[in-house]
């Protein structure tokens, strides 16, 4: 009776979940098209439909959208996407409510590879930018998690958060020694501050297969982190191989997180944020969770980034630090109510 219940509970929830994620995409198209129009130069809508569909080179205007302004939203919809599906595999995986890349060591892991990479191939391609920034994360994620379990009793939401801070913390001080050695400070703080005004078609080219293989298959295991979401005894219970599931999804973690540095660099809230609305809408199902955190997400930065640009214009405010101007007050919201948003 109960496995009833629960499975027309689960019909009774696609539905809303299907006009969330429809209602998202709509608002997301939205978004880029009135990003796209705002800057420097005012340019309408009729313009932005004619650049897209009818390109002309000799057109002013539609070589400021095709060349500047499109890969730019584009690469925001990318790394808002990432970074939101990141923290909420992050939060289901850990069941630990204020689990975000930025707070577990990859985004600080992925800029200290980033530095390096500067430092030592300073002429590297993006490519290689890409592979230093998942080599980074994993070797970020990898000692949050080990100093995370060294203590009797495993590995905990307080002791992950607190191992992810002081790792965070070491890291982007060894990103910062390294660039004040190398003198790469000007080069490296596009990285730290956050930010997509240098996304290029190039780029998009090599990083869209990426998130979107990592999104898929991040989509494809959202019953598995349900299951994992209500406890690991819970889903060994249930017959769960919980270390094969918490493998493949920190890889594609990893995958997501540092695709999302390589681009944009560190934009911390975005992933911790997002899943926590996513979960308000459509209820604790990750297989709705994941696709509307997507969504959400990339509107969350497509936005940051509008506003990044007009705020004061004609200069620019990094990205990062207008998310977290949201983010730090939600964060502190969330640690005050336990990890609840309501």
């Amino acid at each position: 009776m109960e496995v009833k219940k629960e499975n027309r509970g689960h019909a009774s929830l696609r539905p809303a979940g299907m006009a969330v994620l429809a209602a998202g995409m709509v608002l997301l198209v939205a978004s880029i098209a009135a990003a796209i129009s705002a800057g420097a130069a005012d340019i309408q809508f009729s313009a932005v439909w004619r650049a897209v569909f009818h390109y002309e080179p000799a057109r002013e205007a539609d070589r400021i959208i095709m060349s500047l302004r499109l890969p730019r939203e584009l690469g925001a919809a990318v790394v808002g996407a990432t970074l939101a599906v990141s923290g909420a595999i992050m939060q289901g995986m850990t069941r630990n409510p204020l689990a975000d890349p930025g707070l577990l060591g990859l985004n600080a892991g992925a800029s200290l590879g980033l530095a390096c990479l500067f430092a030592f191939f300073p002429h590297a391609s993006f490519g290689a930018k890409m592979l230093f920034s998942f080599i980074g994360a994993a070797a970020g994620a990898g000692i949050v998690f080990g100093l995370g379990s060294l203590k009797k009793g495993g590995l905990t939401p307080l002791r992950l958060t607190l191992a992810g801070a002081a790792v965070s913390a070491l890291l982007t001080s060894l990103g910062e020694g390294i660039a004040l050695y190398f003198k790469l400070s000007q080069d490296l703080a596009f990285w730290s501050a956050g930010g997509v005004s240098g996304t290029t078609w190039p780029q998009l080219e090599l990083v869209l297969p990426v998130t979107a293989a990592g999104l898929f298959l991040a989509v494809l295991m959202g019953k598995g982190l349900t299951v994992l979401s209500f406890g690991e005894e819970t889903a060994k219970g249930l017959g769960q191989r919980t270390f094969a599931v918490k493998t493949v999804l920190l890889l594609i973690v990893l995958i997501l997180a540092g695709t999302a540095v390589s681009l944009a660099g560190q934009v911390a809230f975005a992933g911790l944020m997002v899943p926590h609305l996513a979960r308000s809408l459509v209820g604790a199902d990750y297989r709705w969770i994941l696709p509307c955190s997507a969504v959400f997400g990339a509107v969350l930065l497509v936005l940051a980034d509008t506003a990044a640009r007009t705020i004061n214009a004609p200069y620019e405010t990094p990205v990062g630090a207008v998310v977290s101007l949201v983010g730090v007050p939600f964060f502190l919201y969330l640690a005050r109510r336990g990890g609840k948003l309501r």
